[in-house]
């Protein structure tokens, strides 16, 4: 069974948990019910020594600071309702015009000023034929942060004994509204001993991308990345030609979707360093690729580990940005009687 020990309160005095889920090969994952945040990922590099590769905080005050809510990364946590942006904070479903937080400049990000990153979620440890388990739940209400419907919310996360992290998402409403869930973990497979992702190799499964203007904003048009610094369909190094792209990564793939039998691949990577390797596999259509770019070492983490530009990496598997006004994207309106599920898997290894 996975331990539980407090975790601190937040600040109005909610009592929060650890659940830490471990499996027989050493890998160690801690989660906490606030937000559903992934605190520390345990995994070995290619001598065998483990290491943490997320990037967070040691304890509930620094996921409670002034400098963490003033900068918004989102380390580790579940993002929803609406993961990534909405443009102007305004979607229209089924003819009702609906007005959200702009906490994003002129736009709606990563589900509001309080969004499910900084929820109490109800959570219940356990074991299955996988591995251990953590099951977090959340009711989130009509009208909260401007989205429409009553939105029931379960999200279980299994560390198996493939050393894969494995994120069950699921979702019912009572009235059509926009969902797209995900987690916004950091990752840095050298944390600790080499402060940027630059020298990992990163391969993305993905032919194509989604244009974005000066905001961030889909412009509708899916672009090929053959030719373009966004051409990852063979591993290239993430610093490459990060240069090239103003303000660097931090944009959605389109992925190609082909995966045989199981879950279709999303991303590879490797770090040359410490031989981990990272493989992604989702059922959703979109990966957000980002290089925390907006990281300005303002923020002191796990060990007292300054996070400067680019300590991290997300991959953060998901719908479309700004879907819901967008008719040409997949569609992201769930509706009464519907169920949503979506998986996500992370699997860890490590290459000589």
């Amino acid at each position: 069974m996975p331990t539980i020990a407090p975790f601190g309160t937040t600040q109005d005095g909610t009592a929060v948990q650890l659940f830490t889920l471990s499996n027989a090969h050493g890998l160690r994952v801690a989660i906490t019910n606030y937000g559903g945040t992934i605190i520390s990922l345990l995994v070995p590099d290619r001598s065998g020594i483990l290491g943490d590769i997320v990037l967070g905080f040691d304890a509930m005050r620094g996921y409670q600071s002034a400098e963490y809510l003033r900068a918004g990364p989102y380390f580790g946590a579940l993002i929803g309702r609406y993961g990534n942006r909405i443009r102007n904070g305004h979607f229209v479903v089924d003819g009702h015009h609906y007005t959200l937080a702009r906490n994003n400049g002129a736009h709606h990000l990563h589900g509001g000023l309080r969004g499910f990153d900084k929820a109490v979620w109800q959570a219940t440890a356990g074991t299955s034929a996988a591995g251990q388990t953590l099951t977090l739940t959340h009711q989130s209400h009509d009208g909260e942060e401007g989205y429409p419907g009553h939105l029931a919310v379960t999200v279980v996360y299994t560390l198996t004994e493939k050393n894969e992290l494995r994120l069950d998402y699921t979702a019912t409403t009572d009235k059509a509204t926009p969902v797209n869930l995900t987690n916004h973990a950091y990752f840095n497979l050298s944390l600790g001993q080499r402060p940027d992702v630059l020298a990992h190799e990163i391969q993305l499964f993905a032919d194509r991308y989604t244009v974005v203007d000066a905001t961030l904003i889909p412009t509708g048009e899916l672009r090929p990345v053959a030719g373009t610094p966004f051409d990852f369909t063979a591993p290239h190094v993430i610093g490459g030609r990060i240069g090239q792209v103003p303000g660097g990564y931090d944009h959605n793939w389109v992925l190609n979707g082909a995966g045989g039998s199981g879950l279709p691949a999303a991303a590879r990577v490797y770090d040359p360093a410490s031989g981990r390797t990272l493989h992604v596999s989702t059922d959703q259509p979109g990966v957000q690729f980002y290089t925390g770019n907006f990281l300005d070492g303002s923020l002191r983490g796990k060990g007292g580990v300054v996070y400067g530009q680019h300590a991290g990496f997300c991959l953060e598997t998901q719908h479309f940005p700004d879907s819901p006004n967008q008719p040409e994207f997949p569609t992201t309106i769930l509706r009464s009687g519907a169920v949503l599920h979506s998986t996500t898997v992370y699997t860890f290894g490590v290459q000589s």
